[in-house]
């Protein structure tokens, strides 16, 4: 529950600034002149904008040893989620845009996706491996309700037996439960459904455009009901803010029908280090100190520490505490009890029209 609301914040919107990013010439920094200026009306909240984004491939691959998955995609650039924690938001200073309101409101859309996914998986050389949606933007955040990337990915996948995980904390995953469910049996998809949590009101300005609580843990029963496996994803579990959650999520989840669950705790890499602490000291100014203090415990005394195998779960005795939490809790709950695998030996390009005129010798 947030302590006070202060006089920056914008509705609808997680960031509280548009600051320049890193590879920007200038910074600019507002200041009391003694006329008043920072008094007056705030400006009116800023609108979300589409840009074409041009493709000339859909597939990213991975090699970091700690992430789990070879392949993604990520329909979208930018989230109008708006989540203040989100690690993707450096990203958009390679746009020239900020990783504050410019990551919620200026949004790039893969348009063709499908098409171009389509050339990709034909491609004599390609090796199947499960692709991952939304590693790094929501790709089902409110924008797909009407651009259908997403759809239309997840479309191209089914035509080709091709295995997917989807990463998501939108409600609006349920509009493609007729996909999902048929690929589900064939062992195609997983759904992991991240929820932050069970409390409102600190989602309202957490990330205030995603799906409220109730209605992920909804997602999760609805999934289950057609068939689909899911994951719940207690994350990021933030110090002194949520992390007293992690227990009641969990168990959540699993009434809700989830079988695996992982936990991911706070990043806050770059820009998102400003960014969240400016979040802190409007919605949190008294545990502000205490929570940085946290937070740089479990990062060897810095804001944030990249290593592989550590920047997920962090070090120190705070650390070690939440890991022997999570896993207690997933033994007492039953969660990740076997060992789940998508299916890659379905995989078979589907006929094109024309292809049967290759039969002939004309």
């Amino acid at each position: 529950m947030s302590e006070t609301k202060g006089p920056h914040t914008i509705k609808g919107r997680g960031a509280l600034t548009n600051r320049e990013g890193r590879f920007e010439r200038y910074q600019t920094e507002a200041f009391d002149d003694g006329w008043g200026t920072l008094e007056w009306d705030p400006p009116p909240p800023p609108v979300t904008t589409l840009h074409p984004d041009a493709l000339r491939s859909i597939i990213t691959r991975n090699q970091s040893p700690d992430i789990p998955f070879e392949q993604s995609i990520n329909p979208y650039r930018g989230c109008e989620h708006g989540c203040i924690y989100c690690y993707a938001r450096p990203s958009h200073t390679y746009l020239g845009h900020s990783a504050g309101l410019d990551f919620e409101t200026q949004i790039y859309v893969k348009n063709g996706a499908g098409a171009i996914l389509d050339k990709e998986l034909r491609k004599p050389r390609y090796q199947v491996k499960p692709i991952t949606l939304g590693s790094n933007t929501d790709p089902y955040q409110p924008i797909e309700k009407s651009q259908r990337i997403t759809r239309e990915i997840l479309e191209t996948l089914n035509a080709f037996n091709h295995p997917v995980y989807i990463i998501t904390k939108g409600a609006l995953i349920l509009r493609d439960l007729d996909l999902l469910a048929d690929m589900a049996s064939r062992n195609l998809v997983r759904v992991m459904v991240s929820v932050t949590t069970l409390d409102n009101r600190l989602a309202q300005t957490l990330e205030p455009r995603a799906a409220a609580p109730h209605r992920r843990i909804q997602i999760i029963e609805k999934l289950r009901e057609k068939g689909v496996p899911v994951t719940v994803n207690a994350a990021p579990m933030i110090p002194a803010i949520n992390d007293m959650e992690l227990e009641k999520i969990m168990e959540r989840g699993r009434e809700a029908g989830a079988d695996r669950a992982i936990y991911i705790l706070l990043r806050l890499p770059l820009e998102v280090r400003d960014l969240f602490y400016e979040w802190l000291e409007a919605h949190y100014p008294n545990k502000r100190d205490h929570v940085i203090s946290l937070i740089r415990q479990t990062r060897g005394g810095a804001d944030y520490e990249s290593t592989s195998g550590v920047r997920f779960r962090g070090r120190g005795p705070y650390a070690d505490l939440l890991k022997q939490r999570y896993q207690i809790t997933c033994r007492r709950l039953g969660y990740n009890t076997t060992h789940s695998s998508l299916d890659t030996s379905a995989f078979r390009p589907p006929p094109r029209p024309g292809d049967q005129l290759s039969l002939f010798p004309f």
